[in-house]
C-alpha cells in the first residue's frame, strides 16, 4: 500500500512543488489549501502527469476545517503516514507598529495552525504506531532577525513545540518528527510577506524608518550578490523534504542549504541536528 501524505498550503511555492514531487515518487498526496480556487496551477500539473494527488480544502486556522480534511483521509485510507506542515506566511513589521490583529494573524498562521494540524493527526498515528510529522520552520526559527520578530517568534515557538513533542511520542509510538529550516526561498512566499505587511500600511515609520531602510538595502544587496547561495527554489526545498520523508531515522532539525547552515552555525554547532538535546531530555525526564 502506498504511503500517503497530507500537505498544507499547496496553492503555490514549496507546497505545490512538494505535492507534485511526492506524487511523482509514489506517494498518495492529499494536497490542501484554504481556497481551492487557487488550485489551478496544481490541477494543471496533476492532469498533465496523471498524478495521484487529491485536493481538499483546509484552513490551518480553522479547527473544524482541519478535522474535516483529516476525517476524509481516514475514511478513504484508514491511515495518515506523513503530515507536512507547510502552510505559513511571512511578516515584517515592528512590534510597536503592528496591530493586535496582525499579531494574532501571524501567530495563528505560523504557530497555532501547526499545533492544530499536528493535534488532528497524532491520534491516528499513535493508534497505528507509525507516522511522520515534517514541519517547515525557517532559519528564523533559530536566529532572530530585524523587523521579523513576530514571524521569528512564531517559528521559534514551532521549534520548541516540536522538540518537546519529540521527547515523548517518537519512541513509544514510532512517530518521527523533523523541523526543516530553509533560508531564503525564491517563491511567492516573499512576495506574499511584503504584501501582507504593506497592505496594512508601511512596515516602518518615524525613528524606525532609517533602520528599516538600511535593513532593506542590505537585504537587496545580499540577494543581488549571492542569489544562488541564499535563495533556493521551491523545488530544491521540496527535494529536501522528500529526503526526510524517506529516512529511516530522520533528524529533529535539518537546514536545507549551505547558506542556511552557515547562518545558524553559532546556534547549532554543538548539536547540528537536534538529536543530542532530545536524547538528553529523555534521559533527564523519562
Amino acid at each position: 500500500m502506498k504511503r500517503n501524505i497530507l500537505i498544507t498550503g499547496t496553492s503555490s511555492g514549496v507546497g505545490l512543488e512538494s505535492a507534485v514531487l511526492f506524487a511523482q515518487q509514489g506517494f498518495k498526496v492529499y494536497a490542501t489549501m484554504r481556497n481551492l480556487a487557487k488550485a489551478t496551477a496544481l490541477k494543471e500539473k496533476i492532469e498533465a502527469e496523471k498524478l495521484d494527488v487529491h485536493l481538499l480544502p483546509l484552513d490551518v486556522t480553522d479547527h473544524n476545517s482541519i478535522t474535516k480534511a483529516v476525517d476524509t483521509i481516514i475514511e478513504n485510507d484508514g491511515k495518515i503516514d506523513v503530515l507536512l506542515n507547510n502552510a505559513g506566511a511571512g511578516f515584517a513589521k515592528t512590534t510597536e507598529q503592528a496591530t493586535i490583529d496582525e499579531i494574532a494573524w501571524v501567530t495563528n498562521v505560523n504557530y497555532t495552525g501547526v499545533i492544530l494540524c499536528t493535534k488532528a493527526v497524532i491520534p491516528h498515528m499513535r493508534e497505528q504506531k507509525s507516522g511522520q510529522i515534517i514541519t517547515i520552520t525557517s532559519v528564523g526559527g533559530l536566529v532572530g532577525q530585524p523587523f521579523n520578530e513576530l514571524y521569528c517568534g512564531a517559528k521559534f515557538a514551532v521549534e520548541g513545540y516540536m522538540e518537546a513533542l519529540a521527547t515523548y511520542i517518537s519512541d513509544p509510538f514510532n512517530i518521527k518528527i523533523t523541523c526543516v529550516e530553509p533560508g531564503g526561498i525564491s517563491t511567492e512566499f516573499m512576495t506574499s510577506a511584503i504584501k501582507n505587511t504593506s497592505d496594512q500600511g508601511v512596515m516602518a515609520t518615524g525613528e524606525y524608518l532609517p533602520i528599516f531602510e538600511r535593513y532593506m538595502a542590505g537585504s537587496q544587496a545580499r540577494a543581488k550578490e549571492s542569489k544562488i547561495q541564499i535563495y533556493q527554489t521551491g523545488h530544491e526545498v521540496a527535494e529536501k523534504l522528500l529526503e526526510v520523508a524517506k529516512m529511516e531515522q530522520p533528524p529533529l532539525r535539518l537546514r536545507t542549504s549551505e547558506w542556511a547552515e552557515k547562518f545558524c552555525s553559532i546556534k547549532t554547532q554543538s548539536d547540528p541536528d537536534g538529536t543530542l538535546q532530545v536524547d538528553m531530555i529523555k534521559k533527564s525526564f523519562l
